[in-house]
């Protein structure tokens, strides 16, 4: 008897699931939203991951970074006995200007030597193509894959090169990658800029020798046995290589390329939780009102049930297979999904981070969690509907509902000055009659509008912070970065250089904050009185004048240090005499890209006692003579690097703007699937809830299209109420969202704006418009002789 039961229920169960096959699909789409962002963003951070992490072991990673003026070799005995130094490598590091054929614009490299003849202890370096260096050879070179493939470079090729303020010819070998370069940005840049920037590495006698650094080293890198504390061996590093000009050894968690990956992680693993969260909580609210209201129309059929034998488990255990299945259709689109999604996306990163390759990897122990989740989330949002379902008396059960009790409404009173015709005051007191199923109604599509709205936002906040970074704070043409710090007066010398309309100073010092047992690597930038090319500016853009003493700190960096304006810092200086000072905190502004404290240049050259001096030099140029200045610049020798900030916006666009704005593109498309799932049930549930009513006013004379404006004006009340408080949940969100997604390299400033409203709005009121389409037309079949034989 019971497998007979079975086989009934199980036949009822696909049978309602057909006849429900477009609220079923909308509420799949729905969970498989949530469950695409979320293994969206686990397959990419596990994938990444991964990828770091074996790149790392494979390659020897360093776990210590230091840098000196000059250390003799003979250090590397009493430095290999520090304790819990595991291995070592000392090199020699310079910088380079390249001429690359075929490309005007100026190009700067990092020069890093290579042992003679083999792989570094530490960061070993990963061949793509050619080979290494060979060590009889002064003028080979292995040449960073990001750079190579920006001028499509292949080892055999040519490089020009001024080294130290010689030039020389280096013969491309070998085309590498190396786990320190993952990220790869130049000199005084907060984003990579692949063709006006590389890295090279030479042999260490051919390096050494154009350094003049034969017997010596500048660059140390060191991994550290897992069982020792890395923050003692810097402090034994640090007064052995003190002596020799030591800017301060600092751990992996500060080295930058490193730094920036921790971040993009960190988001990717933000962004599986909250989005998810979001698309799950708008999946369970639509099953908890799609069961409710299906048990609603199947009073009758639940007393037959029972009255055959059907016990309250088995009524339960059919209503919950609905749901579950449900859940297993969105599960099972939604993880393919994901996993495509997140391998499309992770061919964007592999253009953005520089890995050997993609490790792609998520554990079946996340999927299986993930599945588990869903189908408990989705039980739980019908579980209300389905006890209530089970609990039902089969007497009560085979008692129709009782007539509605229609009465003049408090809407009405308040309106009375509006004549309402018989179809709308229908609709107002069916409204007022079930406040709360109402405003349920009326949440689902304020929920739908605020996923289309965060899934939009973004666009107008990328447009702000290139707008503020590129256009308001820098209004330079080109930032030159010099060797080493020139009197101030030199800059007068170089504005007067043809092509050059106007150029300033300023000075940037690698500096560490503190404040307690916080701290921070960062920059310390001194801008001069009257500044026309570098500005800092508030939350409204205006220009913030600079304290005449004390530092003004982004409110990232504010935040991270716990100061407040009045507070003291201790700033310990990373270059020269490397002095430790404490300055006043004078102010707290904003900053979209990067972090950074300010000092007007006059203070910050007395609280260093270094004289009036400037390592940076700002020009704007005359662009017909542009690549004349690059050239004469490129021949200067105290001239390190070039920056032009056109490279840069164009960088932004390439890297950072791209996996950005391709996450949220995702999410806009899953956001308005959402939003007509919403939508699509509302309508439906309503039109299945009141066919015989809308039949009767057919009988009785009403036509066609006065029927479907009862039903669509329901719709249209709900789309009006539900859509500015959709704005507002948006906004609450959003808010969330900026603030969980703030990194070092960039914040997202919550800016919302009109477009992002009536997008938002347009979404909605579009699958409004389509999904009443299709209820208009499905009344127009509505067999009126099978809706009105309902038992009495």
């Amino acid at each position: 008897m019971s497998l007979i039961q079975s086989s009934v229920l199980h036949t009822k169960l696909r049978r309602e699931l057909w006849q429900m096959r477009g609220q079923v699909l909308a509420i799949a789409l729905v969970i498989a939203g949530g469950i695409a962002v979320c293994l969206l963003s686990l397959v990419n951070y596990a994938s990444l991951t991964a990828t770091r992490g074996q790149y790392y072991q494979e390659h020897h990673f360093a776990d210590v970074f230091v840098n000196v003026k000059r250390a003799p070799r003979h250090e590397l005995q009493r430095i290999a006995e520090i304790p819990g130094v595991a291995r070592l490598s000392a090199r020699v590091e310079g910088a380079a200007k390249l001429e690359v054929p075929g490309f005007s614009d100026p190009v700067s490299a990092r020069l890093i030597s290579l042992p003679a003849g083999k792989q570094p202890v530490v960061n070993r370096i990963y061949l793509r193509h050619g080979r290494l260096p060979n060590p009889s050879r002064s003028d080979e070179a292995a040449v960073i894959g990001s750079f190579a493939e920006a001028h499509d470079l292949q080892p055999g090729d040519s490089l020009p090169a001024i080294i130290n303020g010689r030039r020389q010819i280096l013969i491309i070998v070998g085309i590498v990658e190396s786990p320190e370069f993952i990220y790869v940005i130049p000199p005084g840049g907060m984003l990579p800029d692949y063709e006006r920037y590389g890295v090279l590495w030479l042999t260490e006698e051919a390096l050494a020798s154009a350094m003049d650094m034969r017997g010596a080293f500048n660059s140390l890198v060191l991994q550290v046995d897992a069982s020792a504390a890395v923050a003692g061996v810097i402090e034994l590093l640090d007064r052995l290589l003190a002596p020799y000009g030591s800017t301060g050894a600092y751990a992996r968690e500060d080295q930058f390329s490193h730094r920036f990956l921790s971040d993009e992680l960190n988001q990717l693993k933000t962004m599986a939780v909250v989005f998810p969260v979001i698309f799950m909580g708008v999946g369970m609210f639509l099953l908890n009102v799609v069961v409710t209201r299906l048990i609603s129309t199947q009073r009758d059929i639940i007393a037959v049930l029972k009255a055959f034998g059907y016990s309250n488990r088995q009524i339960g255990w059919h209503y919950s297979q609905l749901v579950l299945v449900i859940a297993c259709i969105g599960l099972l689109t939604g993880t393919t999904a994901g996993i495509w999604l997140g391998r499309a996306l992770g061919e964007i990163y592999m253009e953005f981070y520089r890995f050997p390759k993609l490790l792609f990897s998520i554990s079946p122990w996340w999927i299986l969690l993930l599945g588990l989740l869903t189908l408990t989330v989705a039980w739980l949002g019908g579980w209300r509907a389905i006890r209530r379902a089970a609990s039902l008396p089969p007497a009560e059960a085979m008692q129709p509902e009782g007539p509605a009790s229609y009465r003049v409404t408090i809407a009405e009173r308040l309106l009375s000055w509006i004549r309402f015709s018989p179809p709308s005051r229908m609709i107002v007191r069916h409204l007022a009659r079930r406040p709360a199923r109402a405003a349920l109604s009326v949440t689902g599509i304020a929920m739908a509008t605020a996923i289309v709205m965060v899934g939009n936002f973004q666009f107008n906040s990328v447009s702000l912070m290139v707008h503020t970074q590129f256009a308001r704070v820098q209004q330079q043409d080109l930032t030159v970065s010099l060797t080493d710090p020139i009197h101030r007066s030199a800059v007068y010398s170089m504005a007067r250089q043809p092509g050059v309309h106007y150029a300033e100073g300023r000075r940037v010092v690698a500096v560490q904050l503190v404040n307690g047992h916080r701290q921070w690597r960062s920059s310390l930038t001194g801008i001069p009185d009257n500044a026309q090319l570098q500005f800092i500016v508030d939350d409204n853009l205006d220009s913030v004048a600079l304290p005449p003493a004390g530092l003004l700190l982004t409110d990232f960096l504010a935040t991270r240090l716990n100061l407040a304006a009045g507070d003291v810092v201790e700033v310990r200086v990373l270059e020269g005499r490397r002095p430790v000072i404490r300055i006043p905190v004078a102010g707290i502004t904003s900053e979209f890209l990067g972090v950074g404290a300010y000092m007007k240049l006059d203070a910050m050259n007395r609280a260093l006692e270094t004289g009036d001096v400037v390592n940076q030099v700002l020009m704007n140029l005359d662009s017909a003579r542009a690549n004349s200045v690059y050239q004469d610049l490129r021949d200067t020798p105290r001239v390190m690097a070039l920056n032009v900030r056109q490279a840069m916006l164009d960088s932004f666009f390439e890297t950072l703007a791209k996996t950005f704005l391709t996450f949220t593109l995702v999410i806009s498309v899953l956001g308005g699937i959402i939003a007509f799932g919403v939508i699509y049930n509302t309508v439906r549930i309503s039109l299945a809830e009141r066919g015989r009513d809308l039949a009767s006013l057919r009988v009785l004379g009403y036509s066609h299209n006065e029927v479907a404006h009862i039903l669509l004006g329901e719709l249209a009340v709900m789309l009006i109420l539900g859509i500015p408080l959709g704005w507002a949940v948006g906004h609450g969100l959003a808010s969330l969202i900026v603030t969980m997604m703030q990194t070092e390299l960039y914040r997202v400033p919550l800016i919302i704006t009109g477009r992002t409203l009536a997008l938002s709005a347009n979404v909605v009121i579009v699958s409004a418009l389509v999904s009443g389409f299709i209820t208009w037309w499905r009344l127009r079949r509505l067999d009126l002789v099978a809706v009105l034989k309902t038992r009495e």
